[in-house]
């Protein structure tokens, strides 16, 4: 049957599309070059022939799953290829579209590359508001900094305590200048600032609105028995992964992450060095926020969110509460930095995670 395919690599830009077509048995490629717009994308499938004998891939980028989607609509399977797994050879310096488009074709037929998880649309959208929150945060560190350096450099020092707080907030808004450009400058950093937290207030109560309603809320329920994983935590790891049902062990999934250390081990030699970093960084970055969560000795605060959920799940919670308590400050207790432990409890956290979801509802 795999021999009877027709391999499709595409390399898909903004305004163009390279296509190159391995027909079964055939050594050479068929290339071809399209603009990229659905009228262009249907005229050329047309000549493709049969559906069910097509396999389709392209690079994963910033012009997303719309064409995955056409192509799904034309009963085509088309794959979207994980960049960063693509084999690549050290002594090849050439890069054309062309060239990229026939490589993607040859490694697809010979099975060398990875597909990602294409989300449905409206997973997509929450998976985009998401990912907007995060970059208003960004927003509100960069603000906060430019503020408080411009006060520092005109000798306006706090020193009643944290800051940021509401008494801090309270203070810039008591400081005035003299000359006139140096109050519009204050008035205005302040006032970017103001506006990216009423932003992300916003966003905030919409995305915890989004996570209480189906289809999101039963399996947001069901992670928010782990201990720091809230609502948005929980709708985050949801829209990120798609379905867990795709990792077969615990261990792949803390692999998808990016949690597990580097390693690099030949004959006697075993050296491990720092995690990898691959994968998805949203989702890591919010396992590691919740894996600070367990710096704190097991109480019942969860109780709530517990309530109502299968016993089965809450003692598996209780579990996690308890082991990884202890996983982090067996870590801190060995000289390992605080940061190091936060990260290998993120690690179990996931498989946690991964646990907690493949359980019968």
């Amino acid at each position: 049957m795999q021999n009877s395919l027709t391999h499709i690599g595409l390399d898909v830009h903004q305004r163009s599309i390279s296509v190159a077509v391995l027909r079964a048995g055939a050594s050479r490629a068929e290339e071809d070059q399209i603009p990229n717009d659905p009228a262009a994308i249907r005229k050329l499938v047309s000549r493709w022939g049969d559906p069910a004998g097509l396999r389709v891939c392209y690079e994963a980028g910033p012009c997303g799953y719309g064409l995955q989607r056409q192509l799904a609509s034309f009963g085509i399977d088309c794959q979207v290829i994980a960049p960063a797994l693509i084999p690549r050879r050290a002594g090849d310096r050439v890069k054309t579209d062309r060239r990229d488009a026939l490589k993607l074709a040859r490694l697809h037929r010979a099975g060398e590359l990875t597909a990602v998880k294409v989300p449905s649309t409206e997973d997509e959208a929450v998976r985009d508001l998401l990912r907007l929150r995060e970059d208003l945060g960004e927003d509100v560190l960069r603000s906060r900094h430019r503020l408080s350096k411009f006060l520092l450099r005109h000798d306006r020092l706090w020193s009643g305590g944290e800051s940021w707080t509401h008494k801090h907030v309270d203070w810039i808004r008591s400081q005035h200048f003299t000359d006139p450009a140096l109050e519009r400058s204050a008035g205005e950093h302040l006032e970017a600032l103001e506006l990216r937290l009423r932003q992300r207030d916003e966003l905030t109560r919409e995305l915890e609105r989004i996570a209480a309603l189906p289809p999101y809320a039963l399996r947001v329920g069901r992670l928010a028995c782990l201990r720091g994983v809230k609502a948005l935590t929980a709708l985050t790891l949801l829209v990120e992964v798609g379905d867990f049902r795709r990792f077969e062990s615990a261990p792949s999934f803390m692999a998808f992450t990016g949690l597990v250390p580097s390693e690099h081990s030949s004959g006697e030699s075993h050296r491990r060095g720092a995690i990898t970093k691959t994968g998805n960084a949203h989702l890591r970055r919010v396992l590691v926020e919740a894996a600070w969560a367990y710096r704190v000795r097991p109480r019942h605060a969860s109780a709530t969110r517990r309530a109502g959920q299968p016993a089965a799940l809450v003692a598996h919670a209780f579990a996690a509460d308890r082991r990884l308590h202890a996983r982090y400050w067996r870590l801190v207790e060995r000289k390992k930095r605080t940061t190091v432990a936060a990260v290998a409890v993120a690690r179990e956290l996931a498989g946690f995670v991964w646990a907690v979801m493949r359980e019968p509802a």
